[in-house]
C-alpha cells in the first residue's frame, strides 16, 4: 500500500537516478518535493543541481545546497579516526561515515520546510539504504521514508533513460560514462561494478582518479609533519589548518605519492559479499600518524582496550548505527583516551607507502631512563624474577597437579 505524504525531502545530486526519482515522486505520490544536495567535498560543481531542480518545477525556496565539508570532517571523520576505525582490516569507511550526516541534515530540512517525508536513491541491495534510514529514524521516527528502488521497476540504466526521455528530463552527456558505480567525498572515492564484479580481475589503471600509480609516483620521498591535539590533527608542517582543509591537503599530497589504494571483498550488512576499490590517501596518512602519536602518549592497557573496541566501533559505523547509543558510548570512552594524545609525528611518503620516522610529545610516556639498553639507576632488573614467577604461578600450580595425577 502506497504511503501518503504531502512534502518529501529528497537527497538529490542532479544526476540520472535522482532526477528520475524527483519526477517519479511528483507523479506517483503527488507530493511537493524539496531537494537537498550536500557538498561533502566530492569535487563536483553543485550549482547545476539547482538548475535541474528548477527545470523540474521545484520552488527556489525548496532547493537546499549545503556546504557540509567542515562539519563532515570535524564531527564525523575526526571522531572516527580517534578510534583508528577500519572495517575488516582494510576499509576506512569513507562512504559509511558520510551517510549519517546526509540523513541528519535531511531530517533538519524536513523540520524547516514542514515536510513529512524523506527519500533517497540507494538501491535495495546495498548498505546505504540501511545507513540513510537508520539515520532518519534516529533523528525523527515520524518521517515517512520512501526508497524508490524498492518500489519501482526501473531497475536498469536503460529503463531510467527511457523514463527520463518520456518525461522530458534532460540528462547531460559528460563524455564517456564510467563503467563503475562511484561515490566520492573528502575522505575517499569508491568504485564498484563493471569488471570489479569479477573478484579475480585486476582493476584497470585508468579507473583510479585520485592517486598516481605507485610505479609512476615521484622517485624522491617526501617528508611531512602532523601536529596533534586531543587526538585530532591540527597542523601540517607547522601550519594550522581547518579540518576540511587538512584532509583535502593530505589527499593531494598522498595522491601524488600513490598512497591509499585498497581493493577488497567486503561483507555487506544485508548479507552478500561485494568487491570494492577505494582511494583514501589522506585518511591512510592520518591513520598511520594517529597510531604513532598514541604509541607514546597512551597507557598500555588503555591502548590495548581501545584496540579491542575498535572492530565493534567500525562495524557499527559500517552497518549504519552512527546515532545508536552504543556507538555514542564507545565514542565517549574513546574520546576520554584522547585528552593527552598530542605532539608531532614525522612521516615519509614514498611510492604508495607511509612510514613513521619520528614522533615527539611534551606528554610522552616514553621515558629513556627506563627504556635505555645502557646502564640506568631507576630500574632493578632483579625485580623481573619475582614478576615472572607471580605471572607464571598458575602454570606452576597446574603443572604440579597434572604431574601428581599422571604419577598415580
Amino acid at each position: 500500500m502506497k504511503k501518503s505524504v504531502k512534502k518529501v525531502v529528497l537527497a538529490y545530486s542532479g544526476g540520472l537516478d535522482t532526477s528520475v526519482i524527483l519526477k517519479w515522486l511528483q507523479d506517483e505520490y503527488k507530493c511537493e518535493v524539496v531537494t537537498f544536495t550536500a557538498d561533502l567535498g566530492q569535487g563536483e560543481e553543485l550549482e547545476p543541481a539547482r538548475t535541474k531542480a528548477l527545470e523540474l518545477g521545484i520552488k527556489p525556496e525548496n532547493i537546499f545546497i549545503d556546504d557540509l565539508r567542515e562539519e563532515f570532517v570535524k564531527d564525523f571523520v575526526f571522531p572516527m579516526f580517534r578510534a583508528n576505525a577500519i572495517y575488516e582490516g582494510e576499509y576506512l569507511l569513507g562512504t559509511s561515515i558520510a551517510r549519517p550526516l546526509i540523513a541528519k541534515r535531511q531530517a533538519e530540512i524536513a523540520k524547516i520546510t514542514g515536510a513529512d517525508g524523506v527519500a533517497h536513491g540507494a538501491t535495495g541491495k546495498g548498505n546505504d539504504q540501511v545507513r540513510f534510514e537508520m539515520g532518519y529514524l534516529g533523528q525523527d521516527s515520524t518521517l515517512t521514508i520512501i526508497a524508490p528502488w524498492r518500489e519501482w521497476d526501473l531497475n536498469s540504466r536503460e529503463k531510467l533513460l527511457a523514463y527520463a526521455a518520456e518525461h522530458g528530463i534532460q540528462i547531460e552527456k559528460k563524455g564517456k560514462k564510467s563503467p563503475y558505480s562511484m561515490d566520492a567525498n573528502l575522505l575517499h572515492i569508491s568504485y564498484e561494478g563493471g569488471i570489479l564484479e569479477d573478484p579475480a580481475a585486476e582493476p584497470e589503471e585508468s579507473m583510479w582518479l585520485w592517486t598516481a600509480s605507485p610505479e609512476k609516483a615521484p622517485d624522491a620521498a617526501e617528508y611531512i609533519e602532523l601536529t596533534y591535539k586531543n587526538g585530532d590533527p591540527i597542523a601540517l608542517n607547522g601550519e594550522e589548518l581547518s579540518p576540511a582543509t587538512m584532509l583535502k591537503t593530505l589527499n593531494e599530497i598522498g595522491g601524488k605519492h600513490g598512497i591509499g589504494r585498497v581493493d577488497i571483498v567486503e561483507n555487506r550488512f544485508v548479507g552478500m559479499k561485494a568487491r570494492g576499490c577505494y582511494e583514501t590517501p589522506g585518511g591512510t596518512i592520518m591513520l598511520k600518524a594517529h597510531r604513532a602519536m598514541e604509541s607514546i602518549t597512551l597507557d598500555r592497557e588503555a591502548a590495548h582496550l581501545k584496540d579491542e573496541m575498535m572492530p565493534r566501533y567500525a562495524k557499527l559505523i559500517y552497518n549504519g548505527f552512527w546515532f545508536a547509543p552504543e556507538r555514542e558510548m564507545l565514542q565517549a570512552a574513546i574520546d576520554q583516551t584522547q585528552k593527552w594524545v598530542e605532539g608531532t609525528v614525522r612521516l615519509k611518503l614514498y611510492k604508495g607507502n607511509v612510514t613513521v620516522v619520528g614522533r615527539s610529545s611534551d606528554v610522552s610516556l616514553f621515558n629513556p631512563e627506563y627504556s635505555t639498553f645502557e646502564e640506568d639507576e631507576v630500574y632493578n632488573q632483579k625485580d623481573a624474577e619475582g614478576f615472572i614467577k607471580l605471572n607464571a604461578l598458575r602454570f606452576i600450580i597446574e603443572g604440579k597437579a597434572r604431574n601428581k595425577f599422571k604419577n598415580k
